[in-house]
């Protein structure tokens, strides 16, 4: 089968295209026939090696074996089950996420069933699927989870236009939540669209002077900090970061023991409770899901040079099997 490796850290020219076995389903695992993955800020960092202390888990001079072909987010068809699987057939539709092992780009992945793989909705297509998954989950982990957005709250999304950001803002809204977004004003009218109540242009405004107070600040793609944000946060408001894993852990041991605002993060790796309500929102046509542009899995160094600039809409898709619509510029 072909998929796309890298075998060093670097930019884009760093993978390459290859020709390897394709896999066989152990006894719990789903082969599946990958139609669509995605380039994510997530696994550009991953190709460049950042942030440093992630390469204790992908390795620390060059990614270790299993996590040489990138990709988080995939879409297709169940083409072969192991003996012991029980809760997906062969001829499934299905979406979600690879974890650490990644590998979906790729023309085959085998995954186990238990892991964050669902059927997909009939109304839906493999690229809108593919696109759905670390984004909505992500944003279902922080809101949903962890900071418990109820009917009534104040919420505000930095990177109110990006894969997660997009998102959160629908979330937020779905949970019942005064939503405002921060992005730059040319996305302004996309993100009012997709349910936000208020858009900050952060070329020429400042939130945090803008006399509002929040239950929830959701960070997406490390632009503040809890030091920043404090000010315009509830007594018992809380900060939610993205990025800065090691540092915000720290922070959020440390205002779990006080009675102001606090830190609130972690990884969303299990997620298959998000992704049935993924499923649902999809199923029931109640989400938008944004996507910037579609390449042909040939053109995937393209499509990591393009998500390296850092000015992406919502979502960039690889078409792995050739049907897909590309986006032009």
């Amino acid at each position: 089968m072909k998929a796309v490796m890298f075998d060093a850290y670097g930019p884009p020219d760093v993978l390459t295209h290859v020709d390897v076995p394709t896999p066989v389903p152990r006894a719990d695992q789903v082969l599946i026939r990958v139609h669509a993955t995605t380039v994510t800020s997530a696994e550009v960092g991953m190709r460049r090696g950042e942030p440093r202390w992630g390469r204790v888990i992908i390795g620390l001079r060059r990614p270790r074996r299993g996590v040489r072909v990138l990709g988080l987010e995939f879409a297709g068809d169940v083409t072969a089950v192991g003996p012991a699987v029980r809760r997906l057939r062969v001829g499934d539709r299905v979406f979600g996420f690879t974890s650490f092992g990644a590998g979906a780009n790729a023309e085959y992945k085998c995954l186990s069933e238990r892991a964050s793989i669902t059927t997909m909705p009939d109304n839906v297509a493999y690229a809108q699927a593919a696109a759905a998954v670390d984004g909505f989950t992500t944003a279902w982990h922080f809101l949903h989870d962890l900071a418990k957005v109820r009917p009534g709250q104040r919420v505000l999304v930095i990177g109110a236009s990006g894969s997660i950001g997009t998102y959160a803002i629908q979330l937020a809204k779905y949970l019942g939540a005064v939503v405002h977004g921060v992005c730059s004003g040319r996305n302004a009218k996309l993100v009012e669209s997709l349910g936000a109540d208020r858009v900050f242009d952060y070329t020429v405004e400042d939130f945090t002077t803008s006399g509002e107070r929040y239950s929830a600040i959701f960070d997406t793609v490390g632009r503040s900090s809890f030091a920043r944000c404090r000010s315009v946060l509830a007594p018992r408001g809380c900060y939610l970061p993205t990025t800065g894993l090691m540092v915000n852990a720290m922070l959020t041991a440390g205002t779990a023991l006080t009675t102001g605002p606090r830190v609130r993060t972690g990884m969303s790796v299990g997620k298959q409770a998000a992704l049935d309500a993924l499923r649902g929102l999809l199923g029931q046509d109640r989400l938008q899901v944004v996507i910037d542009r579609i390449y042909p899995m040939a053109e995937i160094v393209e499509a990591h040079r393009y998500v390296d600039e850092g000015h992406k809409v919502g979502n960039v898709v690889i078409d792995v099997v050739g049907d897909g619509r590309r986006n032009e510029p």
